[in-house]
């Protein structure tokens, strides 16, 4: 009964009209018929059962194909095979408990809420609540969690696929990790759709390769690009504006809430667990970023720069899209590399100082080991000469570079 199954498509499954049985396979069946001017579709199980020798051919009727989508009759038709194939009855195998009705986003807040302690860093914890929240997975989380199908996987990720290929790839696998989980409590049987070996390697195919580097602005265009940058005013033109300021990473900017800035002593403190190098890091604040960080006390949220929900954080491509209004020849993690040829190219301070502004650990470990200090002083005299540097142009200054667009 089990071999040839899947033959039906969700199309052919809307369009049919003939009256009559149409086989899925594996005794799973769309049955047509007519009841006076309208037409029925419904879905119907086919199995034997009884004593060997007088086994009877029955009829179990999983309900409408108006309510009923072909991924929940095939989850259903599994559920009776595996029943019979334990000499149960299927129709106690399709019997819905409340546990049943819970939706993808349901199941996936409960199994993040229960690994939460296992997460190292709040940015883990973050992402995994990006990456199967709506952001990405707002249909999906909808679904009933025995009704995710294949389809509603690559519906998932078929517009990112390409576009943002980390992303992408963790989404895929935090997806199927929580489909794994529902099958362990009985909330789903057969494939798991989101597997990729054997599956859907086939139907997303090979992502482009990742470029080497961060395209960054040349440093002599930097004074024109603030000038730009400015005219924006918004949330996200703010938060590229103190990232490059403080030449942090974008997820050190767009996670940080507001209690990380003592602002009496103009200092930013991101923890360890928020650092790619998993220690503390200090950042001397400029006058402007102070600024930034005055206006931005207008929003209410305990986010530095929340998003349109105040509740959440700035999106991650946010400053991305605000950069890209401006010049294309860029990217937000390049403006890290715009900073460090500046310090090379134009200044005298120490490589050592300009390489504990990126937060880079350098030399050995006994190197590493008799350098306990994190020279902030030293730091905030390098940041407020990149500051004056970066607004030049808007101090009156106009010897510098032009901004290609």
């Amino acid at each position: 009964m089990g071999r040839g199954i899947n033959h039906l498509t969700a199309r052919q499954v809307q369009s049919a009209s003939a009256p009559g049985k149409i086989s899925d396979g594996g005794g799973l069946y769309l049955f047509v018929r007519k009841r006076g001017q309208e037409l029925e579709r419904l879905w119907l199980f086919r199995y034997k059962r009884g004593e060997r020798g007088a086994e009877r051919e029955r009829t179990l009727s999983l309900g409408p194909a108006r309510d009923v989508t072909l991924a929940a009759a095939r989850t259903l038709a599994a559920r009776c095979r595996e029943a019979l194939s334990r000499g149960e009855d299927p129709k106690r195998a399709i019997e819905t408990p409340a546990l049943a009705r819970l939706t993808f986003g349901e199941v996936a807040d409960a199994y993040m809420d229960a690994i939460e302690n296992s997460f190292k860093s709040d940015d883990t914890r973050a992402s995994w609540r990006r990456t199967l929240g709506d952001r990405y997975c707002a249909k999906l989380r909808r679904r009933l969690i025995g009704e995710v199908s294949t389809e509603d996987i690559v519906e998932v990720l078929k517009d990112v696929w390409q576009v943002k290929p980390e992303t992408a790839r963790k989404v895929r696998a935090r997806i199927e990790t929580v489909l794994d989980a529902a099958k362990v409590r009985g909330l789903r049987t057969g494939e798991n759709p989101a597997r990729w070996r054997g599956h859907l390697k086939h139907l997303l195919g090979k992502q482009r390769a990742k470029k080497g580097h961060h395209r960054a602005l040349p440093y002599k265009q930097m004074p024109a690009f603030i000038v730009a940058l400015r005219r924006l005013d918004s949330v996200s033109a703010m938060a590229l504006e103190w990232t490059i300021l403080t030449a942090a990473r974008t997820s050190e900017t767009i996670l940080a809430p507001r209690s990380e800035v003592d602002r009496d002593s103009r200092v930013w403190v991101v923890p360890p667990e928020r650092m790619k190098e998993g220690r503390e890091h200090r950042v001397p604040l400029t006058p402007r970023c102070i600024a930034i960080y005055d206006a931005m006390e207008s929003y209410p949220s305990d986010w530095l720069f929340p998003g349109r929900n105040p509740k959440e954080p700035l999106s991650e491509m946010a400053m991305s899209m605000c950069l890209r209004g401006i010049t294309p020849d860029a990217t937000v993690h390049g403006f890290r590399s715009t900073f460090r040829d500046w310090v090379g190219d134009c200044t005298t301070f120490p490589r050592e100082i300009a390489e504990a502004a990126l937060s880079h650990l350098i030399g050995d470990e006994a190197e590493q080991a008799y350098r306990r200090s994190d020279a902030l002083e030293r730091r905030r005299k390098l940041m407020l000469s990149w500051e004056k540097y970066c607004v030049s142009r808007i101090n009156g200054s106009t010897n510098q570079g032009a901004l290609r667009r």
